[in-house]
């Protein structure tokens, strides 16, 4: 519960105890202990830990660390190949770096080189602390509510929190869930949870055919975006005999069945419609044999392609109305087919109020910034990041004025959506949101100690002189033999780029030190140990000033796994960094200068975490992943020198993205139903970085101001 609550809202539950006289003293102690973590108590937090009594206060503790720990990455031990990183690194003499690793190698990573752990000086960083404020049930049951409602996928981790408070805290289910993916989830857990006689509960969430077809494969714990196959599980009959219900109540499914022929005639080899009675399920039983005998089904987009093909786009535009959605989809491709482009945009506009707001906000931005084109275009498949591919980019250009119709057409649709929701009252609207992205799909999103939306930008905290980015990781079983399967090597390295994305030099372990940047990696270690034992773990720092100086702009950390397995099938891998002032005072991991930790759980062998743009002094979250399409039979392994041309393409992408942002998003609202003030206290909203309602508030953007 505090989990879930502490690593979205920065709180806790805790119940009023009957303490006759607060403990202000062990409540010091505690607060002292977390501060090494990075975190305080709020005022109203700590007035309720004064009701408790030293009992009550050991129990908090030893349930509030261990949280606090695994979110900042401090729940494990980490053991650099030298302890007295990075001086020892930066000091050696290169025949001394590599015999070590020579020795390392052979050893099949059992022996480390020999160094005596020289003392520290204290951490003199100044940092700042996150505040722990005093939570409720409610904000439990207002997660669940904002996940329900939100217009964009949800990721794995908002999945696992959902299933834990539907089970624990007993939420009511809404009347309406806007996207079918979320939809599918939910079903899934009510059907878990309920018994299937009340299952026509769930009958308002299935209106087409390719809801069922999402809530079964949800049910097969498959990928409800329905990119990827998914291996259908066995139904019982009663499971059956609701699914077939919930597909008859849908009405004309044959051509929705027709999209996803391959996995309905799969999914009727689970189902058995032909043991049911024709007349109970014609509807039903009648498409699965049009599908299984390839019988000609009629479809909405043989129409419309038909009517392009043939040059008839009135036809093709009457047709697309009556599905707006697709319209405003296809409005980039039909503005450079139609001759009379007036046509395309009346068409467009008479159907605009129909389309759903992500959709129009996306649509808006893409013909905002239309023709300033960048050099290439990289395309994400969804449900498979890791195969992003891209091409050049030829698009021809669209006049101005049919983009600037385009864009006022989406504002005046949107604004007009937004105010029948209700008056927001006055608003603060900080300009640091226009760093943030608008959370349009979470669901690759990995679990992070915050939320980011990728491409967003964060400022580097003040006095960050230099980054030191970790990785920590197991093997994938008890052994540790060098040729067995369970072996892990994980690598960490970092690439420096200019301006234009030209590559200026490495570090990784190929080469443990630039004197140039100013840039030191801590050891390549080749074995993870135990699944259930340590771990062990890489450093890389990289000096800021020194990066500049030396003509890089762009710094790419990359986590590559060089043995190959994906990291979604290892038990313990994670990634995170350290703004630090000066990497000589403190330990070599210090909790609180942690700016950010993520686990690597993705379905992918290569990871793009974060890009540190050092001119303008932004991270740039990335969170992407990468497979190296057989690359590493002859570049010499999964590693960074690999995959440069495309982590440049990918890392180009991502820095020259053109998506809405949470400034513009809020501004529309305002624009359409509110009153902007210039002053937080005089706010009824507040739209800030550090309080009110902030970008990291991911799941309340998605469902409240989408």
């Amino acid at each position: 519960m505090n989990e879930i609550l502490l690593r979205r809202k920065n709180k806790v539950i805790i119940e009023k105890g009957s303490a006759a006289e607060a403990d202000n003293c062990a409540i010091a102690s505690i607060m002292k202990n977390v501060e090494a973590l990075g975190y305080t108590f709020s005022r109203a937090l700590y007035e309720r830990l004064q009701t408790l009594s030293r009992s009550e206060l050991q129990k908090f503790y030893l349930e509030l660390v261990p949280v606090l720990k695994n979110l900042v990455g401090a729940d494990v031990v980490y053991q650099p190949m030298y302890p007295n990183f990075p001086e020892s690194v930066m000091e050696a003499e290169p025949a001394r770096l590599f015999f070590n690793a020579i020795l390392h190698y052979w050893s099949s990573g059992r022996l480390y080189p020999y160094e005596k752990k020289e003392e520290r000086l204290p951490l003199f960083d100044e940092t700042k602390v996150r505040v722990i404020d005093l939570g409720t049930h409610q904000d439990l049951q207002d997660i669940f509510h904002h996940l329900c409602q939100a217009k964009t996928s949800i990721s794995q981790t908002d999945k696992e929190d959902l299933a834990w408070i539907f089970q624990n805290e007993k939420p009511v289910l809404p009347d309406e869930i806007p996207l079918k993916e979320n939809a599918a989830f939910i079903g899934k857990l009510y059907l878990e949870n309920a018994p299937l006689t009340e299952a026509k509960e769930i009958q308002r969430f299935c209106k087409t055919a390719t809801d069922v077809l999402r809530l079964i494969t949800a049910m097969s714990d498959g990928d409800v975006s329905l990119a990827q196959n998914t291996k259908f599980r066995s139904f019982k009959r009663k499971e059956r005999r609701v699914l077939m219900e919930l597909l008859a109540g849908c009405g004309a499914i044959e051509e929705d069945m027709l999209r996803y022929k391959n996995k309905w005639i799969r999914v009727g080899e689970r189902l058995h419609p032909s043991e049911y009675s024709a007349a109970q399920f014609e509807t039903v039983v009648t498409a699965f044999y049009k599908l299984r005998n390839n019988v000609k089904i009629e479809t909405f987009a043989g129409q419309v392609t038909g009517a392009m093909e043939a040059g008839d786009y009135q036809s093709a535009l009457r047709l697309l109305k009556k599905r707006p959605g697709e319209l405003a989809r296809r409005l980039d491709h039909l503005l450079r087919s139609v001759d009379d482009k007036s046509q395309v945009i009346e068409a467009f506009k008479e159907v605009a109020a129909e389309v759903s707001t992500p959709v129009l906000l996306q649509v808006r931005e893409h013909f905002a910034h239309r023709n300033p084109k960048t050099d290439i275009r990289v395309f994400f498949p969804k449900g498979s990041l890791a195969r992003c591919h891209f091409m050049g980019n030829t698009l021809p250009d669209i006049d101005k004025i049919y983009c600037d119709n385009i864009v006022m057409i989406c504002e005046e649709a949107l604004m007009k959506n937004y105010k029948e929701r209700g008056s927001l009252g006055r608003v603060y609207l900080s300009e640091e949101l226009k760093r943030y992205i608008v959370p349009f799909s979470q669901r690759s999103a990995s679990k992070a100690l915050k939320a980011v939306t990728r491409g967003s930008r964060l400022p580097f905290l003040e006095n960050t002189k230099a980054f030191r980015a970790f990785i920590w990781w197991t093997n994938m079983g008890e052994g540790a033999e060098q040729n067995t399967p369970d072996r892990v090597d994980i690598d960490l390295s970092a690439a420096f780029f200019d301006t234009n994305w030209n590559y200026m030099e490495h570090v990784s372990y190929t080469n443990l030190r630039s004197k140039n940047y100013n840039a030191c990696h801590s050891g390549d270690i080749v074995n993870g140990g135990p699944a259930s034992g340590a771990g062990v773990s890489e450093f890389l720092d990289v000096d800021i000033d020194s990066a500049i100086e030396y003509g890089a702009r762009y710094i790419v950390y990359q986590v590559y796994n060089y043995t190959e397995q994906k990291y979604a099938d290892i038990p313990n891998a994670k990634f995170g960094w350290m703004g630090r002032e000066d990497v000589g005072s403190g330990e070599i991991y210090e909790p609180r200068t942690v700016e950010q930790k993520m686990d690597l759980a993705a379905q992918s062998t290569v990871a793009i975490p974060v890009i540190f743009d050092c001119v303008r002094r932004e991270v740039i979250w990335c969170d992407m992943n990468r497979t190296l399409n057989g690359c590493s039979n002859i570049c010499g392994g999964n590693n960074l020198e690999s995959n440069l041309s495309g982590v440049a393409a990918t890392c180009y992408s991502m820095v020259n993205i053109s998506k809405p942002n949470l400034y513009d998003l809020i501004d529309l609202h305002i624009r359409a139903r509110g009153q902007r003030v210039d002053d937080k206290k005089d706010a009824d909203i507040v739209f800030d970085v550090e309080s009110g309602i902030t970008p990291f508030d991911t799941e309340v953007f998605m469902s409240e101001y989408l």
